[in-house]
């Protein structure tokens, strides 16, 4: 079904037959056509399809693929519940057409190859639901969406690895509580619906260019400016609230928070007096319980770069005086030695970049008992968890939770111990 090309001809609409091979970080299955590595998405391992070539030319190292026909059916397919998931479409689901049990089969696979590759360690990964899964049969779950608008102005998704916006009418995996921003053109570039588990609902707009239609939120603001109502939203875990600003940094996923305190707090394993340091500490979620764990005879410093959530942190914490808020760069405040000289204990939840070696390295001169590392990319956590190896400290348990359905983000919450 192909035909020969030159070198720097571009295959783009290419169609070939293809066996699919593993799942692959990213949201795609490997295939291997003509010697090259083919990354094909909107398959499953084990089948055999019909591929339309999306990017690439014939000299490249490696191919991107859709699925355009499926002639051979894995099991676990299912027909997808969005009516713009599939090829050329919406890029926002990775696999709307797999069961939820193997799609967390198929996490599991991608953590444990990333961590044997990058790590050199062997491990069995099971992928755990939310610890209450209020949205079952994964969708209705994104309790924060930022819709990109077309020259219309009409709110949508854009294509994999494009910047053409597919409009929407409905997105099957966003919260049915966020507010109703689909249902009229915005003169902006981009816009942030919230639904804070409180209640609170929140608008945000970047690059406005005119009057804004009016929503029923607590607050609109555009360009970082309120426009009206207030700036934040109210979220609340195991009975403590949080104050977060609207378009600020919180968990999508309704359960996701209260899951991933319990499994660091588990993992942390306290003593009343330690001295902590939460670093990537956004407002301040892991800070309040692990202070409230110490108790006040122990100190918990609170890392965060954003100024915006170091302010509503200090809010957050207030109440509990073993706790320090540190606004600043992560790397520059362990090199300043604003987290101390030495720590009991190191949780860290980097952004998808991960911590990096100078950060684990700095982490390590604290002399931890244990790090407790959260992890929504799992590459960055694996390059992360070897380095942390060269200073002494051991993979211990590993826990990872489908947070993200629909799609390939996990979640990883990891125990490093110093060697002894």
């Amino acid at each position: 079904m192909s035909t020969q090309a030159d070198a720097t001809d571009d295959l783009t609409g290419t169609r070939v037959e293809l066996d699919i091979g593993a799942v692959a970080h990213g949201g795609h299955c490997v295939a291997r056509w003509d010697g090259r590595v083919v990354f094909v998405r909107h398959t499953l391992p084990g089948e055999r399809v019909v591929a339309e070539i999306t990017e690439g030319a014939a000299g490249a190292r490696f191919l991107r693929a859709d699925a355009v026909e499926v002639l051979e059916a894995a099991p676990g397919r299912v027909e997808p519940r969005c009516p713009v998931s599939g090829p050329g479409l919406c890029g926002g689901c990775d696999f709307q057409h797999v069961d939820l049990g193997v799609q967390r089969d198929l996490l599991g696979a991608v953590v444990s190859e990333q961590l044997s590759r990058l790590a050199g360690i062997e491990r069995d990964v099971v992928v755990r639901p939310p610890l209450s899964d209020t949205a079952a049969d994964g969708l209705g779950w994104r309790t924060r969406v930022t819709f990109a608008a077309d020259p219309h102005g009409h709110l949508g998704l854009r294509k994999h690895r494009s910047h053409e916006v597919i409009p929407l009418e409905d997105c099957p995996i966003a919260s049915p509580a966020l507010p109703r921003v689909l249902d009229t053109p915005w003169p902006a570039s981009r816009v942030t619906a919230v639904a804070g588990s409180t209640g609170d609902r929140f608008v945000a707009a970047y690059d406005v260019t005119g009057e804004l239609p009016d929503v029923d939120a607590v607050g609109l603001m555009a360009d970082g400016h309120r426009v009206r109502g207030r700036g934040w939203v109210r979220e609340e875990v195991d009975g403590r609230e949080f104050r977060v600003g609207g378009a600020g940094f919180w968990q999508v996923h309704p359960q996701a928070a209260a899951t991933l305190v319990d499994a660091v707090r588990r993992a942390v394993e306290a003593r009343p007096g330690e001295t902590m340091a939460d670093l990537y500490a956004g407002v301040g979620l892991f800070t309040a319980f692990l202070a409230e764990e110490v108790g006040s005879s122990g100190t918990v410093i609170s890392v965060e770069g954003d100024p915006r959530a170091s302010r509503d942190a200090r809010r957050n914490l207030h109440g509990l005086p073993q706790a320090r808020v540190v606004n600043g760069d992560v790397e520059q405040a362990l090199r300043r030695g604003e987290v101390g000289e030495r720590a009991d204990v190191v949780v860290l939840d980097p952004p998808r970049t991960g911590a990096r070696a100078r950060v684990v390295r700095r982490i390590a001169a604290l002399g931890p008992r244990r790090v407790v590392y959260v992890a929504c990319d799992p590459a960055a956590l694996a390059r992360d968890v070897k380095t942390f190896g060269e200073e002494g400290y051991v993979l211990g348990s590993l826990e990872a939770y489908a947070l993200f359905p629909m799609t390939h983000h996990v979640e990883c919450v990891a125990v490093l111990d110093r060697a002894s």
